[in-house]
């Protein structure tokens, strides 16, 4: 008879897929911003065709089985709808049978910089931001990176509620598409990342994805489709790392191998995370 545990992890989402939007106006003029709202900013021709690749992507991923379902999050910006509605490619990437639902969420919107803005007074703005640290810099009249953890942190509690109501199966797939670093803030909260490990992640590019699958435990884990070489390009420490990789495979088995280290060397760094544990 299948315990609690496994109840609860056959009603977890296979998968949750973080997208960042494609390239958009700002990506050519960022002066752009002087006089459109940042909500309304659109994609350019080539952040379309990158959401478009994306979809391709994520789809290779998402159909490994046979009743896979999506559902996706989106910012209420203008280049994350985009975004979605090309990687959807209005039905021709992902068809409407299998799509679940499509939910705007505001908590997954950009951090606020105030509203149009001076592009000089911007790149000084970012400047100061390095100096003084990018998670409790506040932008005059607008959000720190901690205020946008925040809104961050109570829409993962509300999803958290639902997984554990039974609201999802194991069949389905969340896919977020929001902003770089709303992205960040979300495996932080996720993964309970510290302050200084935040500070030293990069921002995902363009319609770049992150991949959380589920792992034999019920957690889930970066390590399960990601290689290392990824995660340490991302910013990710051994350290973090190392929990990632427990993540997904589970403790037994780094304990089996008494290995309580990841990998580090040039060798190791080519190969998959998930393959690491794998009798050769």
């Amino acid at each position: 008879m299948p315990s609690h545990q496994e109840k609860m992890i056959h009603h977890f989402p296979r998968r949750i897929i973080l997208v960042r939007h494609g390239e958009s106006e700002v990506n050519e003029d960022e002066g752009v911003l002087e006089h459109v709202p940042n909500h309304k900013i659109k994609l350019i021709k080539k952040g379309t065709e990158q959401a478009r690749a994306t979809g391709r992507m994520i789809k290779e991923i998402v159909s490994e089985e046979e009743a896979w379902k999506v559902l996706f999050y989106v910012s209420p910006s203008n280049r994350t709808r985009e975004t979605m509605d090309e990687i959807i490619s209005r039905g021709r990437t992902f068809e409407k049978n299998r799509i679940v639902g499509v939910r705007e969420e505001c908590r997954l919107r950009e951090q606020h910089f105030g509203n149009f803005q001076d592009l000089e007074e911007r790149r000084k703005i970012k400047r100061s931001r390095v100096r003084y640290g990018k998670f409790f810099y506040r932008v005059p009249e607008g959000e720190s990176s901690a205020d946008v953890y925040d809104r961050v942190s109570s829409f993962l509690e509300g999803l958290w509620r639902d997984m554990e109501s039974n609201k999802f199966s194991n069949e389905m797939n969340l896919i977020v598409v929001s902003h770089g670093l709303t992205i960040l803030l979300f495996l932080m909260k996720w993964f309970n990342w510290t302050v200084n490990q935040f500070e030293e992640l990069a921002n995902p590019a363009n319609c770049e994805y992150r991949v959380l699958e589920l792992g034999p435990d019920g957690e889930y884990s970066l390590a399960s489709y990601h290689q290392l070489d990824e995660l340490k390009k991302w910013g990710l420490s051994d350290e973090m790392i190392e929990d990632q990789i427990i993540r997904a495979r589970g403790l037994q088995p780094f304990l089996d191998r008494k290995c309580l280290v990841a990998p580090t060397n040039d060798s190791a760094s080519d190969d998959s995370i998930g393959d690491y544990f794998d009798e050769k």
